[in-house]
């Protein structure tokens, strides 16, 4: 453990104080962390931060705090992020179909995060409903009011700063759906396709939709693979990890077979766990080992139960590598595999409990 500064080590027994009063537990590892984010609140002072960056840091502080308390009320439903223009007029083909996407995914008992503003945002919120659906606003001098869809709902989060909006955009997506729009779906876009890539963020379903008759992602996709797949700058398991969908079923359909059989994955120092819905047959697990077995840093590919340090879902069996943290296009590869298993009987199921 990293050795305490002085200012910690002065700090300590008031900070320990504090969070006892608030009837927190020092000594736990929340309390910890705790513990850590008001040492370093403190910090601030003697390093002589101008006003501009303390509000920034003070202000980005609120929003996630305030977020991540909306979404907590919502643990264990699926969620699923929309990005597209706020430009789309609503008789567009791309609006109908982020709307009949919204509500397709709502019937399988997802719910929707999109912005607030109108085009695709809204048609985002038609489907599922304000019920079904997160608001994340950002305030800009063109977009000041949400729209009417999600208005005034508990779920509606006002955000100042796009990292701190894109950071939850993620964060509680176990899919991304993303439709036709200009720079900002572009960019939010491109840093899903990178968080995923570099192993930042959870692998996810990211699915590329359009209306009836649209040209966009074939476009797109030309541009992908003549300028950065052909001259090396991503690699060739890349594009695995989105898929240009040819309907509004074909993406719901790719959405839930990815949770078939997998569940969630975490690490667990250098070994990646993934959480499984049922038991695989001991050949399946070999076959896996056989495909994928470059991704290993050592080891083998194995079934087990959950490991030491784990908290989570402990009552579902894993696969479990040691990993070389690189090509998670290949990653996302193996999930495939494992929920083609999906339709196996030699899949064992795990007793519901």
């Amino acid at each position: 453990m990293k050795p305490l500064t002085e200012l910690e080590r002065q700090t300590l027994p008031a900070v320990t104080a504090l969070i006892q009063s608030f009837g927190g537990d020092p000594d736990s590892f929340q309390g910890r962390l705790i513990t850590q984010l008001i040492q370093t609140s403190l910090k601030l002072i003697p390093d002589g931060h101008d006003t501009g960056q303390l509000k920034l840091l003070n202000t980005a502080l609120k929003e996630m705090r305030y977020a991540y308390r909306v979404f907590n009320k919502y643990r264990g439903i699926r969620k699923i992020t929309i990005f597209g223009s706020a430009r789309t007029p609503r008789d567009h083909p791309d609006y109908l179909a982020a709307r009949d996407f919204g509500a397709a995914i709502a019937g399988h008992g997802w719910m929707a995060i999109t912005g607030a503003g109108d085009g695709i945002m809204r048609a985002g919120h038609e489907g599922p409903q304000r019920e079904g659906s997160f608001g994340l606003s950002i305030r800009l001098p063109f977009e000041t009011t949400a729209n009417q869809v999600i208005e005034g709902d508990p779920k509606l989060i006002n955000f100042r700063y796009f990292f701190t909006r894109k950071l939850m955009f993620m964060t509680h997506a176990d899919a991304v759906a993303v439709f036709p729009g200009g720079f900002g779906t572009q960019d939010e876009l491109f840093e899903c396709l990178t968080l995923v890539q570099t192993g930042k963020s959870n692998i996810i379903p990211i699915v590329l939709l359009e209306g009836c008759g649209g040209l966009y992602w074939d476009n797109w996709e030309h541009y992908i693979r003549e300028n950065l797949l052909n001259n090396g700058w991503i690699s060739p398991e890349d594009p695995g990890i989105y898929r240009i969908a040819s309907s509004v079923d074909d993406a719901v359909r790719h959405v839930l077979q990815f949770y078939r059989m997998y569940h969630s994955s975490r690490y667990v120092g250098d070994t990646l766990v993934i959480r499984l819905r049922r038991k695989l047959a001991p050949i399946q697990v070999e076959q896996l080992h056989e495909e994928f077995k470059t991704l290993l840093k050592d080891g083998r590919i194995e079934q087990t139960a959950a490991l030491e340090g784990e908290r989570d879902h402990l009552e579902l069996p894993r696969l479990t590598l040691l990993h070389t943290r690189h090509q998670f296009g290949r990653v996302r590869a193996l999930i495939d595999r494992i929920n083609n298993f999906a339709s196996d009987d030699s899949a064992k199921a795990i007793p519901r409990g």
